[in-house]
């Protein structure tokens, strides 16, 4: 790995956010595409930015070091930010929906992107075992101090997902997974191979209406985050083997003292 000249790539990264800010659209993306060329691996997610302004291609993923940096820089403030002051309660839906249509207990559980472990806390007792996995380091720490999970590991979830050779599961979640993804196909694909036949795939999205989708699958919004329409949602499950049980429109959290309008969908393997 090439050293980053950390000071240069401040500089730019900095110029380029106050560009964007200013509304200096074609030199905010010029700014941040010198970014990319002083940080190819992007840590601080350039390319998703440039995608949220609408220009460029957009990424089939938010980059694995972008997501990595963003939660360990943020693991110790993260549940104080999601939860108290965002709102974030998606683990609890996941919970409830469950209660609703009498699914469960389950034997083996494998929650994707499992952060600090929320939705192991919400699920704790419907679940014999527990195996967690993040990107971020710091994040699966704090997790493991919560003694929920009784296998943890750090690993990009698409990567976990083609390389685990583990018993099959039969509940896959995946709680605020979505938005740091655009193609779907990997994840619902990695996520057939590890699960045992009638198993169960719950996991929120941020909604991409048909107005905004423009027949797009999935686009970057405003707020650097991937959201998807349903109608590919729904065929990528169809196509991976999967058929939808209920499709429930939710909060997935404020944003800007606003509402960011989202799915909880639950699947079953065929």
């Amino acid at each position: 790995m090439t050293k980053i000249d950390e000071e240069a790539l401040a500089e730019a990264y900095n110029r380029a956010l106050a560009l964007e800010k200013a509304g200096d659209i074609d030199a905010a993306v010029k700014a941040y595409e010198d970014v990319l060329a002083i940080d190819p691996e992007d840590h601080g997610g350039a390319a998703v930015r440039i995608a949220s302004m609408g220009r460029g291609e957009v990424p089939p993923k938010a980059p694995d070091a972008y997501v990595e940096t963003l939660f360990d820089q943020h693991a110790e403030s993260f549940e104080d930010i999601l939860v108290e002051q965002l709102g974030y309660a998606v683990p609890m839906m996941v919970l409830q929906r469950l209660q609703a249509l009498e699914l469960g207990p389950f034997k083996r559980l494998l929650d994707l992107g499992c952060g600090t472990g929320l939705t192991g806390e919400a699920l704790r007792d419907v679940v014999e075992d527990m195996t967690g996995v993040d990107i971020s380091e710091n994040m699966v720490e704090l997790a493991h101090e919560k003694d929920l999970y009784e296998t943890l590991y750090v690993a990009e979830v698409e990567d976990f997902l083609e390389d685990n050779d583990d018993e099959a599961f039969d509940l896959i979640t995946a709680t605020d997974v979505l938005p740091y993804l655009g193609a779907l196909e990997p994840l619902f694909f990695g996520a057939s191979e590890n699960m045992a036949p009638g198993g169960l795939f719950i996991f929120s999205s941020e909604t991409l209406s048909d107005t905004e989708a423009a027949g797009r699958p999935y686009i970057v919004g405003p707020h650097q985050r991937f959201v998807h329409a349903e109608g590919y949602i729904r065929s990528r499950l169809d196509q991976t083997g999967f058929d939808v049980i209920e499709v429930t429109e939710i909060n997935v959290r404020m944003q800007d003292g606003k509402p960011s309008p989202g799915q909880l969908v639950v699947a079953k393997l065929r």
